[in-house]
Protein backbone atom coordinates (compact mmCIF):
# COMPACT_ATOMS: atom_id res chain seq x y z
CA UNK A 1 0.00 0.00 0.00
CA UNK A 2 1.46 3.39 -0.94
CA UNK A 3 1.99 5.96 1.77
CA UNK A 4 -0.20 9.03 1.85
CA UNK A 5 0.53 12.28 3.64
CA UNK A 6 -2.55 13.35 5.57
CA UNK A 7 -1.36 16.28 7.67
CA UNK A 8 -0.50 14.25 10.76
CA UNK A 9 3.24 13.74 11.22
CA UNK A 10 3.16 9.94 11.68
CA UNK A 11 0.32 9.00 9.37
CA UNK A 12 2.44 8.67 6.22
CA UNK A 13 4.29 5.86 8.00
CA UNK A 14 1.18 3.72 8.23
CA UNK A 15 2.55 0.76 6.23
CA UNK A 16 5.38 0.39 8.75
CA UNK A 17 3.24 1.07 11.82
CA UNK A 18 0.51 -1.39 10.94
CA UNK A 19 2.84 -4.38 10.99
CA UNK A 20 3.23 -3.97 14.77
CA UNK A 21 -0.52 -4.01 15.48
CA UNK A 22 -2.17 -7.12 16.95
CA UNK A 23 -3.96 -9.43 14.55
CA UNK A 24 -2.29 -8.02 11.47
CA UNK A 25 -1.83 -11.54 10.13
CA UNK A 26 -5.62 -11.95 9.92
CA UNK A 27 -6.69 -11.13 6.33
CA UNK A 28 -10.05 -9.52 7.14
CA UNK A 29 -8.49 -7.30 9.80
CA UNK A 30 -5.59 -6.25 7.60
CA UNK A 31 -8.02 -5.31 4.82
CA UNK A 32 -10.23 -3.46 7.29
CA UNK A 33 -7.30 -1.38 8.55
CA UNK A 34 -6.00 -0.58 5.09
CA UNK A 35 -9.45 0.44 3.88
CA UNK A 36 -9.97 2.62 6.94
CA UNK A 37 -6.64 4.36 6.48
CA UNK A 38 -7.39 5.03 2.82
CA UNK A 39 -10.71 6.56 3.91
CA UNK A 40 -8.93 8.70 6.50
CA UNK A 41 -6.45 9.90 3.89
CA UNK A 42 -9.31 10.74 1.53
CA UNK A 43 -11.33 12.60 4.15
CA UNK A 44 -8.42 14.44 5.76
CA UNK A 45 -8.76 16.37 8.97
CA UNK A 46 -11.87 18.56 9.15
CA UNK A 47 -11.48 22.31 9.07
CA UNK A 48 -13.81 24.96 10.42
CA UNK A 49 -15.40 25.08 6.96
CA UNK A 50 -17.02 21.74 7.80
CA UNK A 51 -20.30 22.56 9.53
CA UNK A 52 -19.92 20.03 12.36
CA UNK A 53 -16.43 21.43 13.08
CA UNK A 54 -17.30 25.09 12.61
CA UNK A 55 -16.47 26.01 16.21
CA UNK A 56 -13.48 23.70 16.83
CA UNK A 57 -10.18 24.51 15.15
CA UNK A 58 -7.81 21.54 14.95
CA UNK A 59 -4.70 23.54 14.08
CA UNK A 60 -3.12 22.88 17.50
CA UNK A 61 -3.48 19.14 16.88
CA UNK A 62 -1.78 19.32 13.50
CA UNK A 63 1.16 21.30 14.90
CA UNK A 64 2.11 18.65 17.46
CA UNK A 65 4.52 15.85 16.53
CA UNK A 66 2.88 12.61 17.62
CA UNK A 67 4.34 9.14 17.74
CA UNK A 68 2.11 6.04 17.77
CA UNK A 69 2.16 4.64 21.30
CA UNK A 70 1.62 1.09 20.06
CA UNK A 71 2.25 -0.94 23.23
CA UNK A 72 4.84 1.22 25.04
CA UNK A 73 2.39 1.64 27.93
CA UNK A 74 3.16 -1.90 29.04
CA UNK A 75 6.69 -0.86 30.04
CA UNK A 76 5.68 1.99 32.36
CA UNK A 77 6.31 1.09 36.04
CA UNK A 78 3.10 0.31 37.90
CA UNK A 79 4.00 2.69 40.74
CA UNK A 80 3.92 5.57 38.26
CA UNK A 81 0.28 4.78 37.49
CA UNK A 82 -1.28 3.43 40.68
CA UNK A 83 -1.58 6.81 42.44
CA UNK A 84 -3.74 8.34 39.71
CA UNK A 85 -6.28 5.54 39.39
CA UNK A 86 -9.77 6.86 40.17
CA UNK A 87 -11.13 6.45 43.69
CA UNK A 88 -14.36 4.83 42.49
CA UNK A 89 -12.65 1.56 41.67
CA UNK A 90 -15.17 -1.12 40.78
CA UNK A 91 -15.13 -4.85 41.42
CA UNK A 92 -14.23 -5.31 37.75
CA UNK A 93 -11.56 -2.96 36.39
CA UNK A 94 -9.46 -2.94 33.23
CA UNK A 95 -6.56 -0.47 33.13
CA UNK A 96 -4.85 0.76 29.97
CA UNK A 97 -1.63 2.79 29.94
CA UNK A 98 -1.08 4.83 26.78
CA UNK A 99 -3.79 2.66 25.28
CA UNK A 100 -2.16 -0.69 26.18
CA UNK A 101 -3.81 -3.17 28.54
CA UNK A 102 -2.13 -3.51 31.95
CA UNK A 103 -3.06 -6.79 33.60
CA UNK A 104 -0.94 -5.99 36.67
CA UNK A 105 -3.18 -3.01 37.50
CA UNK A 106 -6.44 -4.59 36.41
CA UNK A 107 -8.73 -6.73 38.48
CA UNK A 108 -11.73 -8.76 37.42
CA UNK A 109 -13.86 -10.35 40.10
CA UNK A 110 -16.24 -13.23 39.63
CA UNK A 111 -18.45 -12.38 36.69
CA UNK A 112 -21.85 -14.00 36.13
CA UNK A 113 -22.03 -16.80 33.62
CA UNK A 114 -22.59 -15.39 30.17
CA UNK A 115 -20.37 -12.32 30.63
CA UNK A 116 -17.10 -11.89 28.74
CA UNK A 117 -14.66 -9.12 29.66
CA UNK A 118 -11.23 -8.98 28.01
CA UNK A 119 -8.80 -6.71 26.22
CA UNK A 120 -9.25 -6.11 22.52
CA UNK A 121 -5.54 -6.69 21.95
CA UNK A 122 -5.76 -10.23 23.31
CA UNK A 123 -8.89 -10.93 21.25
CA UNK A 124 -7.30 -9.65 18.04
CA UNK A 125 -4.11 -11.61 18.66
CA UNK A 126 -6.25 -14.79 18.65
CA UNK A 127 -7.82 -13.80 15.36
CA UNK A 128 -11.24 -13.29 16.96
CA UNK A 129 -13.34 -13.75 13.83
CA UNK A 130 -16.44 -13.19 15.97
CA UNK A 131 -15.42 -9.52 16.24
CA UNK A 132 -15.44 -8.98 12.49
CA UNK A 133 -19.13 -7.98 12.20
CA UNK A 134 -18.75 -5.44 15.01
CA UNK A 135 -15.53 -3.90 13.73
CA UNK A 136 -16.71 -3.78 10.15
CA UNK A 137 -19.94 -2.04 11.13
CA UNK A 138 -19.24 1.65 10.53
CA UNK A 139 -22.88 2.72 11.11
CA UNK A 140 -23.30 6.48 10.83
CA UNK A 141 -19.58 7.16 11.44
CA UNK A 142 -18.34 6.35 7.94
CA UNK A 143 -17.57 10.01 7.17
CA UNK A 144 -15.77 10.61 10.46
CA UNK A 145 -11.99 10.76 9.83
CA UNK A 146 -11.15 10.08 13.47
CA UNK A 147 -13.29 6.95 13.43
CA UNK A 148 -11.42 5.84 10.31
CA UNK A 149 -8.04 6.55 11.89
CA UNK A 150 -9.05 4.66 15.02
CA UNK A 151 -10.05 1.67 12.90
CA UNK A 152 -6.73 1.78 11.06
CA UNK A 153 -4.53 2.06 14.18
CA UNK A 154 -6.52 0.43 17.01
CA UNK A 155 -4.25 -1.78 19.09
CA UNK A 156 -6.20 -2.35 22.29
CA UNK A 157 -9.33 -1.55 24.23
CA UNK A 158 -12.12 -3.48 25.89
CA UNK A 159 -14.44 -6.21 24.66
CA UNK A 160 -17.47 -6.60 26.92
CA UNK A 161 -20.39 -8.92 26.20
CA UNK A 162 -23.25 -9.21 28.67
CA UNK A 163 -25.18 -12.36 27.84
CA UNK A 164 -28.91 -12.64 27.36
CA UNK A 165 -30.89 -12.01 30.54
CA UNK A 166 -27.77 -11.47 32.67
CA UNK A 167 -27.56 -8.68 35.26
CA UNK A 168 -24.07 -7.59 36.32
CA UNK A 169 -24.54 -6.17 39.80
CA UNK A 170 -21.09 -4.55 40.27
CA UNK A 171 -19.94 -1.76 37.94
CA UNK A 172 -17.32 -2.47 35.31
CA UNK A 173 -14.64 0.22 35.14
CA UNK A 174 -12.38 1.04 32.19
CA UNK A 175 -9.46 3.29 33.13
CA UNK A 176 -7.25 4.91 30.49
CA UNK A 177 -4.08 6.44 31.92
CA UNK A 178 -1.75 8.70 29.95
CA UNK A 179 1.84 8.35 31.12
CA UNK A 180 3.93 10.09 28.51
CA UNK A 181 6.78 8.30 26.81
CA UNK A 182 9.06 9.00 23.88
CA UNK A 183 7.86 12.12 22.12
CA UNK A 184 4.14 12.86 22.21
CA UNK A 185 2.30 9.52 22.19
CA UNK A 186 -0.95 9.00 20.30
CA UNK A 187 -3.20 6.04 20.93
CA UNK A 188 -6.51 4.89 19.50
CA UNK A 189 -8.44 2.53 21.82
CA UNK A 190 -11.50 0.69 20.52
CA UNK A 191 -14.11 -0.52 22.99
CA UNK A 192 -16.82 -2.98 21.93
CA UNK A 193 -19.79 -3.19 24.30
CA UNK A 194 -22.64 -5.63 23.62
CA UNK A 195 -25.61 -5.80 25.98
CA UNK A 196 -27.66 -8.74 24.78
CA UNK A 197 -31.41 -9.10 25.12
CA UNK A 198 -32.83 -8.27 28.60
CA UNK A 199 -29.37 -7.82 30.18
CA UNK A 200 -28.34 -5.12 32.69
CA UNK A 201 -24.95 -3.53 33.40
CA UNK A 202 -23.22 -0.36 34.65
CA UNK A 203 -20.06 0.83 32.89
CA UNK A 204 -17.64 3.47 34.17
CA UNK A 205 -15.02 4.98 31.87
CA UNK A 206 -12.20 7.21 33.15
CA UNK A 207 -9.45 9.07 31.31
CA UNK A 208 -6.73 10.38 33.64
CA UNK A 209 -3.22 11.79 33.44
CA UNK A 210 -0.05 10.56 35.16
CA UNK A 211 2.29 13.25 33.93
CA UNK A 212 1.78 12.49 30.26
CA UNK A 213 2.71 15.94 28.90
CA UNK A 214 1.49 16.37 25.35
CA UNK A 215 -0.40 13.35 24.04
CA UNK A 216 -3.44 12.47 21.96
CA UNK A 217 -6.17 10.01 22.93
CA UNK A 218 -8.57 9.05 20.13
CA UNK A 219 -10.96 6.46 21.62
CA UNK A 220 -13.99 4.95 19.92
CA UNK A 221 -16.63 3.07 21.89
CA UNK A 222 -19.26 1.02 20.03
CA UNK A 223 -22.32 0.15 22.11
CA UNK A 224 -25.09 -2.22 21.10
CA UNK A 225 -28.15 -2.43 23.35
CA UNK A 226 -30.39 -5.29 22.28
CA UNK A 227 -34.13 -5.77 22.93
CA UNK A 228 -35.07 -5.00 26.51
CA UNK A 229 -31.46 -4.50 27.66
CA UNK A 230 -30.30 -1.55 29.78
CA UNK A 231 -26.84 0.01 30.05
CA UNK A 232 -25.71 2.87 32.27
CA UNK A 233 -22.50 4.46 30.94
CA UNK A 234 -20.57 7.04 33.00
CA UNK A 235 -17.53 8.78 31.53
CA UNK A 236 -15.12 11.10 33.37
CA UNK A 237 -12.60 12.85 31.13
CA UNK A 238 -9.73 14.29 33.20
CA UNK A 239 -6.87 14.36 30.72
CA UNK A 240 -3.74 16.42 31.32
CA UNK A 241 -3.53 20.17 30.57
CA UNK A 242 -1.58 19.63 27.33
CA UNK A 243 -3.62 16.67 26.09
CA UNK A 244 -5.86 16.25 23.07
CA UNK A 245 -8.90 14.02 23.52
CA UNK A 246 -11.15 13.31 20.54
CA UNK A 247 -13.70 10.60 21.27
CA UNK A 248 -16.66 8.97 19.61
CA UNK A 249 -19.35 6.86 21.24
CA UNK A 250 -21.66 5.17 18.72
CA UNK A 251 -24.79 3.57 20.19
CA UNK A 252 -27.56 1.46 18.69
CA UNK A 253 -30.62 0.73 20.82
CA UNK A 254 -33.16 -1.94 19.93
CA UNK A 255 -36.81 -2.28 20.97
CA UNK A 256 -37.46 -1.60 24.67
CA UNK A 257 -33.75 -1.03 25.18
CA UNK A 258 -32.42 1.78 27.34
CA UNK A 259 -29.10 3.62 27.22
CA UNK A 260 -28.20 6.16 29.92
CA UNK A 261 -25.07 8.23 29.33
CA UNK A 262 -23.31 10.69 31.59
CA UNK A 263 -20.16 12.53 30.51
CA UNK A 264 -18.19 14.98 32.68
CA UNK A 265 -15.37 16.79 30.90
CA UNK A 266 -12.83 18.81 32.86
CA UNK A 267 -9.46 17.93 31.32
CA UNK A 268 -7.46 18.41 28.17
CA UNK A 269 -6.21 21.35 26.18
CA UNK A 270 -8.59 20.52 23.34
CA UNK A 271 -11.28 17.89 23.65
CA UNK A 272 -14.30 16.75 21.68
CA UNK A 273 -16.82 14.14 22.74
CA UNK A 274 -19.18 12.94 20.04
CA UNK A 275 -22.13 10.71 20.82
CA UNK A 276 -24.24 9.17 18.08
CA UNK A 277 -27.28 7.29 19.34
CA UNK A 278 -29.82 5.55 17.11
CA UNK A 279 -33.15 4.53 18.65
CA UNK A 280 -33.79 1.64 16.28
CA UNK A 281 -36.63 -0.18 18.01
CA UNK A 282 -40.08 0.72 19.32
CA UNK A 283 -40.19 1.95 22.93
CA UNK A 284 -36.44 2.32 23.11
CA UNK A 285 -35.06 5.08 25.33
CA UNK A 286 -31.93 7.20 25.41
CA UNK A 287 -30.77 9.72 27.99
CA UNK A 288 -27.68 11.87 27.52
CA UNK A 289 -26.58 13.93 30.53
CA UNK A 290 -23.36 15.93 30.43
CA UNK A 291 -21.32 18.47 32.34
CA UNK A 292 -18.24 20.48 31.40
CA UNK A 293 -15.86 22.53 33.53
CA UNK A 294 -13.15 24.60 31.87
CA UNK A 295 -10.72 27.39 32.67
CA UNK A 296 -7.55 28.88 31.26
CA UNK A 297 -7.57 28.39 27.48
CA UNK A 298 -9.26 25.00 27.47
CA UNK A 299 -11.51 24.13 24.55
CA UNK A 300 -14.30 21.59 25.15
CA UNK A 301 -16.63 20.41 22.39
CA UNK A 302 -19.71 18.25 23.02
CA UNK A 303 -21.38 17.19 19.78
CA UNK A 304 -24.31 14.77 19.92
CA UNK A 305 -26.85 13.28 17.56
CA UNK A 306 -29.91 11.29 18.60
CA UNK A 307 -31.80 9.60 15.76
CA UNK A 308 -35.36 8.44 16.40
CA UNK A 309 -35.70 5.78 13.71
CA UNK A 310 -38.75 3.93 15.03
CA UNK A 311 -42.12 4.93 16.60
CA UNK A 312 -42.76 5.38 20.32
CA UNK A 313 -39.15 6.24 21.20
CA UNK A 314 -38.00 8.62 23.93
CA UNK A 315 -34.93 10.75 24.46
CA UNK A 316 -33.83 13.31 27.01
CA UNK A 317 -30.66 15.39 26.81
CA UNK A 318 -29.29 17.90 29.32
CA UNK A 319 -25.81 19.44 29.12
CA UNK A 320 -24.64 22.08 31.60
CA UNK A 321 -21.25 23.69 31.98
CA UNK A 322 -19.21 26.32 33.79
CA UNK A 323 -16.52 28.33 31.99
CA UNK A 324 -13.90 30.60 33.55
CA UNK A 325 -11.04 32.80 32.34
CA UNK A 326 -10.58 32.37 28.55
CA UNK A 327 -12.10 28.91 28.22
CA UNK A 328 -14.33 28.07 25.29
CA UNK A 329 -16.99 25.39 24.95
CA UNK A 330 -19.11 24.08 22.12
CA UNK A 331 -22.43 22.30 22.34
CA UNK A 332 -23.98 20.91 19.17
CA UNK A 333 -26.98 18.75 19.88
CA UNK A 334 -29.05 17.36 17.05
CA UNK A 335 -32.27 15.36 17.33
CA UNK A 336 -33.49 13.68 14.14
CA UNK A 337 -36.98 12.21 13.92
CA UNK A 338 -37.34 10.02 10.86
CA UNK A 339 -40.52 9.77 8.80
CA UNK A 340 -41.87 6.59 10.40
CA UNK A 341 -40.95 7.55 13.96
CA UNK A 342 -44.42 8.69 15.07
CA UNK A 343 -45.14 9.25 18.77
CA UNK A 344 -41.54 10.34 19.37
CA UNK A 345 -40.82 12.20 22.60
CA UNK A 346 -37.49 14.05 22.50
CA UNK A 347 -36.24 16.94 24.62
CA UNK A 348 -32.92 18.77 24.78
CA UNK A 349 -31.46 21.54 26.94
CA UNK A 350 -28.07 23.25 27.13
CA UNK A 351 -27.20 25.77 29.85
CA UNK A 352 -23.83 27.43 30.45
CA UNK A 353 -22.57 29.62 33.27
CA UNK A 354 -19.89 32.16 32.30
CA UNK A 355 -17.64 33.28 35.15
CA UNK A 356 -15.50 35.61 33.01
CA UNK A 357 -16.11 38.21 30.35
CA UNK A 358 -13.57 36.35 28.20
CA UNK A 359 -15.18 32.91 28.41
CA UNK A 360 -17.21 31.80 25.38
CA UNK A 361 -19.90 29.25 24.55
CA UNK A 362 -21.06 28.35 21.06
CA UNK A 363 -24.31 26.44 21.29
CA UNK A 364 -26.31 24.98 18.45
CA UNK A 365 -29.35 22.88 19.38
CA UNK A 366 -31.14 21.40 16.37
CA UNK A 367 -34.38 19.56 15.64
CA UNK A 368 -34.86 17.80 12.32
CA UNK A 369 -38.35 16.32 12.22
CA UNK A 370 -39.90 14.32 9.38
CA UNK A 371 -42.85 12.86 11.35
CA UNK A 372 -45.99 14.78 12.27
CA UNK A 373 -47.08 13.22 15.58
CA UNK A 374 -44.24 14.05 17.96
CA UNK A 375 -43.40 15.93 21.15
CA UNK A 376 -40.01 17.58 20.78
CA UNK A 377 -38.33 20.63 22.29
CA UNK A 378 -34.92 22.19 22.59
CA UNK A 379 -33.39 25.20 24.25
CA UNK A 380 -30.13 26.89 25.23
CA UNK A 381 -29.19 29.62 27.69
CA UNK A 382 -25.94 31.24 28.75
CA UNK A 383 -25.32 33.85 31.41
CA UNK A 384 -23.41 35.04 34.43
CA UNK A 385 -23.98 34.51 38.13
CA UNK A 386 -26.92 36.56 39.31
CA UNK A 387 -25.78 39.63 41.21
CA UNK A 388 -28.91 39.61 43.34
CA UNK A 389 -28.22 36.04 44.48
CA UNK A 390 -24.60 36.92 45.28
CA UNK A 391 -25.75 39.94 47.25
CA UNK A 392 -28.27 37.84 49.17
CA UNK A 393 -25.66 35.29 50.22
CA UNK A 394 -23.05 37.89 51.12
CA UNK A 395 -25.60 39.78 53.20
CA UNK A 396 -25.93 36.61 55.26
CA UNK A 397 -22.26 36.40 56.10
CA UNK A 398 -20.66 34.47 53.23
CA UNK A 399 -17.57 35.91 51.60
CA UNK A 400 -17.62 36.37 47.83
CA UNK A 401 -15.67 33.18 47.08
CA UNK A 402 -17.95 31.00 49.21
CA UNK A 403 -21.07 32.65 47.75
CA UNK A 404 -19.89 32.10 44.17
CA UNK A 405 -19.04 28.50 44.93
CA UNK A 406 -22.47 27.85 46.45
CA UNK A 407 -24.26 29.27 43.41
CA UNK A 408 -22.13 27.23 40.99
CA UNK A 409 -22.80 24.05 42.96
CA UNK A 410 -26.53 24.83 42.87
CA UNK A 411 -26.35 25.38 39.10
CA UNK A 412 -24.79 21.94 38.57
CA UNK A 413 -26.77 20.10 41.25
CA UNK A 414 -29.53 18.77 39.01
CA UNK A 415 -27.01 16.88 36.91
CA UNK A 416 -26.46 14.61 39.90
CA UNK A 417 -30.18 14.28 40.51
CA UNK A 418 -30.54 12.67 37.08
CA UNK A 419 -27.93 9.98 37.79
CA UNK A 420 -29.38 6.69 39.02
CA UNK A 421 -26.10 5.27 40.36
CA UNK A 422 -24.88 6.43 43.80
CA UNK A 423 -21.18 6.00 42.95
CA UNK A 424 -21.61 8.18 39.86
CA UNK A 425 -23.31 10.91 41.87
CA UNK A 426 -20.49 10.82 44.43
CA UNK A 427 -17.87 10.94 41.69
CA UNK A 428 -19.54 13.97 40.12
CA UNK A 429 -19.76 15.82 43.45
CA UNK A 430 -16.11 15.07 44.21
CA UNK A 431 -14.88 16.35 40.87
CA UNK A 432 -17.01 19.50 40.99
CA UNK A 433 -15.71 20.20 44.48
CA UNK A 434 -12.10 19.73 43.37
CA UNK A 435 -12.57 22.01 40.38
CA UNK A 436 -14.16 24.73 42.49
CA UNK A 437 -11.21 24.90 44.87
CA UNK A 438 -9.53 27.20 42.33
CA UNK A 439 -12.50 29.60 42.12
Amino acid sequence: MSSVTTGLPYADRFPAIVTALPGQGVPWLRELREGAFARFARLGLPTTRVERWKYTNLNPLTKATFEPALRNGQAIPSEALADVLPAETAAHRLVFANGAFRGDLSQVGRLPDGVTLESLGAALARGADALAPLLEHAARSADNPFFALNTALMADGCVLRIGRGVAVEEPIHLVFVAAGGDGAPAYHPRNLILAERDSRAVLFESHVDAGGGTYWSNPVTQVTVEDGAALEHYKFQEEGPDAFHIALTAVEIAARGRYDSFVLTSGGRLSRQEIEAVLDGERSECRLIGGYLARGRQHIDNTTEIVHAKPHTTSKEIYKGVLDEQARAVFQGRIVVEKDAQKTDGHQLNRTLLLSDHAEIDTKPELEIYADDVKCSHGATAGELEESALFYLRARGLDESAARRMLIEAFLADLGEDLPHAAARAALERRVSDWLTAI
